[in-house]
């Protein structure tokens, strides 16, 4: 009973306990002393008060259990894309006899990086103490998340002491990347305007006469493309698919220093490049891998496949742009993972010699080099100058202020 008492004790604030404390002993006095019935009633008053409220402490409150559930946009929060919301639903279930009038919930959400979010919702349980609370994240960027401790706070219908109370309903999800779709790029054009020694490089896709498979009909194919046993067996037009010609493999290269962004969102657009470069090259079926020049570098052989890709993209989701040192001597630790004759496609919001050095250093191993040249959004400075000086060098150049105009500066639009 004493360990009880003292529970209670320790989860209600000591100013409003005491209080309590000195108007029971008070009424008591005013027994002792000055007897009568009117004394007497106020004394049992107040000690039936005593007893709700050190009840109340004893309700359960601290012995609070909750069930977290995470739906997403799509209902699988294994799908969310940055810019997406999150919808949660914590059952609380508060033991004891004793019905509370309200409980406050209050939930902590942290993010990889450090940023925390704080939800705070009110909520009245049921005469069995059970209650659902639901409510909305704000729009979430990359990263990962988790759902700290949950803090629950409730008060005697009086309002006299209040009551604490923690648990942990397990929530963790990640949200990748924003991406965009990049339907051509002039890079792998046949006929691609491009000097010096990359126009030897620049193949088309062209197909072989090896068949790969069947795909659906596209009106225009021509008779001798129409896949008869196919089309027979499924009742629908099918025609047959031919493996292509293969290119050059892509080495995507995030570079992750902390010196080059002036902003986070500049990061976050280069990581949203990368992701878009790398979904383009599992569609068109190149053999592209990635490298991050992050506070480790991390690389990741070229594949076709699709589940390569997500491991891209996952190992994506976390970095920070924590990454220290010059560019060439970093890509000099990771140049075994390179295949000879690759393309090299640099994201990076660095310009002038520290580049110049890494794409001389691509060409020296046999690698044709290109750079994207990140811009911070929130400057409105352009940089011209630097793609004439790659253009001079015979190195193609990209230059992205924002996500939306990626595809129509790689298909040469812009």
């Amino acid at each position: 009973m004493r360990r009880h008492l003292s529970a209670a004790a320790a989860a209600v604030q000591p100013a409003k306990l005491a209080g309590v404390l000195a108007i029971w002993s008070v009424t008591l006095l005013y027994v002792l002393f000055q007897g009568g019935k009117t004394s007497f009633m106020l004394f049992v008053m107040v000690s039936v008060l005593i007893v709700y409220l050190i009840a109340g402490g004893l309700s359960g409150v601290r012995r609070t259990k909750g069930v977290r559930e995470l739906y997403s946009e799509r209902d699988k929060s294994e799908l969310l894309y940055a810019g997406g919301f999150l919808r949660v639903s914590l059952d609380i279930t508060i033991p004891g006899f004793l019905p509370l009038p309200y409980v406050v919930v209050r939930e902590t959400l942290k993010r990889h990086n450090g940023e925390t979010w704080v939800f705070e919702e009110s909520l009245i349980p049921s005469l069995r103490g059970r209650g659902k609370l639901r409510f909305q994240t704000p729009a979430l960027e990359r990263g990962s998340y988790t759902f700290s401790k949950t803090d629950i706070v409730s008060e005697d219908i009086f309002g006299l002491l209040e009551h604490k109370g923690t648990f942990m309903a397990e929530g963790e999800f990640r949200v990748l990347p924003r991406s965009v779709f990049i339907p051509r790029w002039q890079l792998y054009e046949r006929r691609a305007r491009l000097a010096g020694p990359q126009a030897s490089l620049v193949q088309s896709r062209r197909e072989t006469t090896q068949i790969n498979g069947v795909r659906d009909y596209v009106y225009g194919d021509r008779l001798t493309r129409i896949h008869w046993n196919a089309t027979a067996k499924t009742g629908a037009w099918k025609s047959k698919e031919f493996e292509h010609e293969s290119i050059p493999k892509t080495v995507v290269v995030l570079d992750g220093s902390a010196a080059a962004y002036g902003t986070s969102q500049q990061f976050e657009l280069a990581v949203s490049i990368a992701a878009s470069v790398l979904g383009f090259g599992i569609r068109e079926r190149i053999g592209i891998g990635l490298c991050c020049l992050d506070k480790n570098t991390k690389v990741f052989a070229p594949a076709e496949s699709g589940a390569e890709r997500q491991k891209m993209i996952h190992y994506l989701i976390d970095i920070n742009a924590e990454g220290k040192g010059p560019l060439m001597s970093r890509l000099e630790k990771a140049h075994r993972m390179f295949p000879k004759g690759s393309y090299v496609v640099l994201i990076s919001p660095q310009s002038g010699q520290p580049v110049l050095d890494a794409m001389r250093w691509a060409d020296s191993h046999g690698l044709t080099p290109s750079h994207i040249h990140v811009r911070n959004p929130a400057a409105m400075n352009g940089s011209g100058k630097w793609m004439d000086v790659l253009r001079s060098r015979s190195i193609t150049g990209y230059s992205i202020s924002s996500l939306q105009e990626l595809p129509a500066v790689l298909g040469g639009e812009v």
